[in-house]
């Protein structure tokens, strides 16, 4: 049990309220002097994200100086649970249909317990200047090898709140590619062997998509790869080293294309790498809350017992079900879905 704390005198935890004024979108955020910015019902996702990704930065603080904002208000976001616990994690919550988006700290049972809401993978937490030595940066990698299963697991569910609800599976296998191997200036660049993976090299529609959600923008595409900018300011806080993100990226594609569902298309593509993520690798058993997989996949209350149903078919997973009681999905994976 976490013990209650003094709030800091600016507390982390900014709010954005979209409004329609005149027929148009308004942007107001409750924490800034100046008042409301007029967007467009296109750019309001990004214009959100952007503004609360600027908040954050602007008031970066090390991890002892940190508190759960939702306990501070007698964590009035989410349904009671047994109290607060784990790391202080920032979380990306939305409400009201996408009209009200917050960003917070909070700790890791309170992140869990909020609906529509993702933590924003590996923040940077320390403020650390930018000229750090090379030695300083190596010293702030995260460590190899289970960490990539953490890392997907965590962008997977910041995309199921970054993405608008009705992304198609292609375009969020896509985005996750993006978001684990851009640069510090938000850039990607997809060689035509990665887009041949995700069978995306004779259809641009997925990038398209996205870029409609103004979640990113195509600078250059050539005949061996596509040049892609990243628009949510949000993701310019990963911590990991590039060369980690990679190799978690790189897992992912493992992950969501053995050779079972290869061909299957791109929603048993994308619930093969989310399973694989929420799994443990020496048992082969996973959990996790069943609306929470299909929020975080995108996928409609018909579609996923037949899904699940087709990965056992697959010999991927051996069973799942789901507890009646409790929501949660639990299942095992099968000979051929040890990821």
């Amino acid at each position: 049990m976490r013990l209650r704390t003094p709030c800091p005198a600016t507390p982390r935890a900014w709010t954005v309220e979209l409004r329609s004024h005149s027929g148009e979108l308004v942007l107001v955020c409750r924490q800034c002097p100046h008042g409301p910015r007029r967007v467009t019902a296109a750019a309001a996702r990004s214009a959100v994200l952007a503004h609360l990704a600027q908040h954050a930065r602007a008031d970066l603080r090390p991890p002892h100086l940190r508190i759960c904002q939702c306990h501070e208000r007698s964590c009035c976001w989410h349904p009671r649970h047994r109290g607060c616990a784990g790391p202080i994690r920032l979380l990306l919550a939305r409400e009201r249909g996408g009209r009200v988006w917050r960003l917070a700290d909070a700790c890791t049972a309170c992140a869990a317990a909020t609906a529509q809401a993702a933590v924003v993978p590996d923040t940077a937490l320390a403020a650390l200047p930018r000229l750090a030595s090379s030695a300083a940066r190596r010293r702030r990698r995260q460590p190899r090898g289970s960490g990539a299963r953490t890392r997907v697991r965590e962008m997977l569910g910041y995309l199921g709140v970054a993405l608008p609800a009705g992304t198609s599976a292609c375009a969020r296998l896509l985005a996750l590619q993006c978001a684990l191997r851009m640069n510090a200036q938000a850039q990607v660049r997809l060689p035509a062997g990665l887009l041949r993976s995700l069978r995306l090299a004779d259809s641009p529609a997925s990038w398209r998509e996205l870029e409609r959600a103004r979640w990113l923008c195509t600078t250059s595409s050539a005949a061996n790869a596509v040049v892609i900018e990243l628009l949510d300011a949000t993701l310019l806080s990963q911590a990991p080293a590039r060369p980690d993100r990679m190799q978690a990226a790189d897992w992912a594609l493992r992950a969501g294309r053995p050779a079972q569902v290869g061909t299957a298309g791109s929603l048993p593509q994308l619930a093969s790498a989310y399973l694989a993520a929420h799994s443990v690798p020496e048992t082969g058993y996973g959990l996790c809350e069943f609306d929470r997989m299909r929020h975080d996949c995108g996928i409609l209350p018909t579609e996923l017992h037949g899904l699940l149903d087709q990965l056992v078919g697959a010999d991927l997973l051996t069973s799942w079900h789901v507890c009646p009681d409790s929501g949660d999905l639990h299942w095992t994976t099968g000979p051929q879905g040890a990821w």
